[in-house]
């Protein structure tokens, strides 16, 4: 369909607008600051809560986001996006107190350390470490074990996915689910949805790959699968999966190629693409309905995975 009257009203004011590329880091990070309200409004009687846990290298903000109600909570894991370089645990008390509140669950966000200052490996050990963390405290945070999962968003997704991969590989935890929203996990910048997404719809080809070349060091990274995930010779015996992607973003194909990877390893995926929306549009629940619209359908599908 053509592009979503919401997302192109969205994308005007900054169509004359340089691209992350093209601004200094710090910038750019400061930027993201600007509307602290477009994810909408954060849905009440969740207790919202931050710890710092001891990491590898750095001690871990971490966002613990907890219904009312003493019964044992489903749980996960969660991990923003921002293209490994941007962003932070506060730009999603919104979209994670909802689903809290609508799979009761409690949802610890890892706020991770960035690119280019911290590239590949951290913060893809920083998530793990926040995995563990969650499953050696599932006591403390009211949380069955046997029912958590791992997500995140854009660059999140994609530290979801080496997550999952590793914790398959070294057999540590019962993952329940993984929640991949328009996930950044091939480097293949000839896709079709690259092609026709390159310029115009808010993440560009061409800031996609620089951010790329922000988190990874070199050639061995980018075989790494646990950094590029679809690189990843077998997804079976990863958890069931649910996979979000939008049809002007060029992340789609990315999501839509791991979405077949997994079933055709034979792992149970919920796959849905938005049409008509942007990269990033779960995040701007205020001005985009469908960012609210989501959030029912992902929790839908995480109920329907832990029934």
């Amino acid at each position: 369909m053509a592009l979503h009257p919401q997302c192109e009203a969205f994308l005007a004011p900054g169509a004359d607008a340089p691209e992350l590329i093209d601004i200094p880091i710090p910038v750019g990070r400061a930027g993201a600051y600007a509307d602290m309200t477009i994810a909408g409004e954060v849905t009440p009687n969740i207790h919202i809560s931050n710890r710092f846990i001891p990491g590898e290298t750095a001690d871990l903000l971490v966002r613990i986001y907890k219904p009312a109600g003493a019964n044992l909570k489903n749980g996960m894991v969660y991990f923003h996006g921002g293209g490994w370089s941007y962003f932070s645990v506060d730009m999603y008390d919104a979209q994670l107190s909802a689903l809290a509140k609508m799979t009761d669950s409690v949802i610890v966000s890892v706020n991770y350390q960035k690119s280019p200052e911290h590239k590949f490996p951290i913060p893809h050990n920083d998530c793990f470490t926040g995995l563990a963390w969650v499953f050696s405290n599932a006591d403390q945070l009211g949380i069955d074990t046997k029912k958590i999962g791992v997500g995140g968003d854009s660059a999140g997704g994609n530290l979801a996915a080496g997550v999952a991969l590793r914790n398959r590989d070294e057999k540590k935890f019962e993952i329940a689910y993984q929640l991949l929203i328009y996930p950044c996990v091939g480097v293949d910048f000839d896709t079709d949805s690259y092609t026709a997404n390159a310029v115009g719809y808010g993440l560009s080809k061409r800031t996609m790959s620089w951010l790329w070349s922000l988190y990874l060091n070199g050639t061995h990274d980018y075989e790494n699968y646990y950094a590029v995930p679809l690189n990843s010779s077998s997804a079976s015996d990863l958890p069931a999966t649910i996979i979000i992607t939008a049809e002007y973003d060029v992340l789609r194909d990315d999501g839509s190629q791991y979405a077949e990877k997994l079933k055709k390893d034979g792992v149970r995926v919920i796959y849905r693409d938005y049409p008509g929306m942007i990269h990033g549009f779960f995040n701007c629940g205020k001005v985009i309905d469908d960012g609210i619209i989501a959030r029912t359908h992902i929790a839908d599908a995480i109920k329907e995975l832990l029934s």
